[in-house]
């Protein structure tokens, strides 16, 4: 059975880019009817908080992202330490001493000299008499896993073949000092016992993918299929990564922004197929292919979801936002037809509210300084509310015959003195909504 999972850590609210993994690992299970995890990295305690967890369920639930079970790697330590104790015994987990500045000197030396960057592998050496003395120095041990330096290879779900040669990259460190168990070592041993078959995640994981295949070889686990999805940009292709904390799910939920629109972008975003509103996630699922994205990074503009939104909140049934309708005044019997009114010329259920005034309070009027005169002979003309469906061709024909306009120099101005505005619904709709209107002389 297809597995997959999504393991944020519980420090911040998530954002667009966690979301477009968390929904390509929901999809592909969802797809296959596998099961989804839920997995809280929240094994860094200072900054892991419950509201954090609250607010991510609930964004998640928002979307309609469901989870099959929820994991918490601060629930798993002891697993942690048994696993680390199996790779002490097993030469592949060796304790170090160097400190941040010392291995910065260390890296600075071997790029003065030509040479890349990877730790040397000093600590493996030292004697246990040695390790005594440098704690006496007051010292603190931190814990790396020795890579076999040979080449990993894997076929990558979007990158395909790759290949890193573990003589590159420096043995990582899986435990800190303080003890506490790093991403790099808990996400494996997560993956094998919890038997993940799929792994989707951004390409700036590619390095991290190399050595935690051998972490999950050296326990003894099945390694998944990765996948490496490409990172996202700004519309002109900047840095997106300092922005992220502005495009939270929160955020744009709060901004109006439809779950069907930013699923439905997240869910094509970066691959060879259009991104088209889908208004449910089995439709989704059933057409995502992740052989369909590339590797290039991908531009993303928060703009682009507001036409996503127009179109989904346009397809709304009444019975969906009546209740929103009547908070806003109006009256019962006219609420449906308001919703037929306004659902055509809204992008966010906010813009809502604008009409509900319009038609409730009236409209500053609208006048060129051309139509003034016209207008002045206009409005007299106007009976008071309430109208009915034929109020604006009565009104207007009998402008036409006291003015003689005509067409549009006819219609446009009568348009803006009532609403305000240049735009909209059909006047002949719209009027019976209307409680209030300008001045009339």
């Amino acid at each position: 059975m297809t597995v997959t999972r999504f393991a944020p850590s519980p420090t911040g609210y998530i954002h667009v880019g966690n979301l477009r993994t968390a929904l390509m690992n929901y999809l592909i299970a969802r797809k296959t009817g596998g099961e989804f995890i839920l997995r809280l990295d929240d094994t860094d305690q200072e900054r892991s908080k419950q509201e954090y967890i609250d607010a991510l369920k609930q964004d998640l639930e928002w979307l309609g992202i469901s989870w099959d079970r929820e994991e918490r790697q601060s629930l798993r330590l002891d697993r942690y330490r048994d696993v680390a104790e199996q790779l002490k015994a097993d030469g592949k987990l060796y304790e170090c001493f160097e400190s941040p500045v010392e291995l910065d000197l260390k890296r600075k030396k071997q790029l003065n000299m030509g040479k890349p960057p990877v730790y040397d592998r000093a600590s493996l050496h030292l004697t246990q008499a040695q390790k005594e003395a440098l704690r006496a120095e007051g010292k603190e041990g931190y814990w790396r896993f020795k890579l076999d330096l040979e080449r990993i290879e894997w076929t990558d779900g979007v990158l395909g073949d790759l290949s890193i040669d573990a003589a590159s990259v420096s043995d990582p460190v899986l435990i800190k000092a303080s003890g506490q168990v790093l991403y790099t070592f808990a996400s494996p041993v997560d993956d094998a016992d919890m038997g993940i078959t799929d792994i989707v995640r951004g390409g700036d994981h590619v390095t991290n993918t190399a050595t935690q295949i051998q972490i999950i070889e050296a326990i003894g686990g099945a390694v998944p299929r990765f996948a490496h999805h490409s990172l996202l940009t700004g519309p002109q292709g900047e840095e997106l990564s300092k922005r992220l904390g502005a495009l939270s799910i929160r955020d744009l939920r709060e901004g109006g922004i439809a779950p069907e629109a930013l699923l439905s972008m997240m869910a094509r975003l970066g691959s060879s197929q259009p991104i088209e509103l889908k208004l449910s996630i089995d439709e989704l699922a059933e057409g995502f292919d992740l052989s369909q994205f590339g590797s290039a990074p991908t531009k993303f503009d928060s703009a682009d979801l507001v036409p996503l939104t127009r179109a989904r909140n346009q397809s709304l049934p009444f019975e969906d936002v009546k209740e929103r309708i009547l908070a806003l005044g109006i009256p019962a019997e006219h609420a449906e037809t308001f919703w037929q009114v306004a659902s055509q010329n809204i992008n966010l259920l906010s813009d809502l509210g604008e009409w509900a005034d319009l038609c409730l309070n009236g409209a500053q009027p609208l006048i060129a300084e051309e139509d003034r005169e016209f207008i002045a002979q206009a409005m007299p003309l106007l009976p008071a509310p309430p109208y009915s469906d034929n109020s604006w061709k009565e009104w207007t024909s009998e402008v036409k015959a006291k003015t003689g306009r005509k067409g549009k120099g006819l219609f446009m101005p009568l348009r803006k003195a009532v609403t305000g505005l240049d735009h909209g619904p059909d006047m002949a709709t719209l009027m019976p909504l209307l409680q209030k209107v300008p001045a009339r002389g």
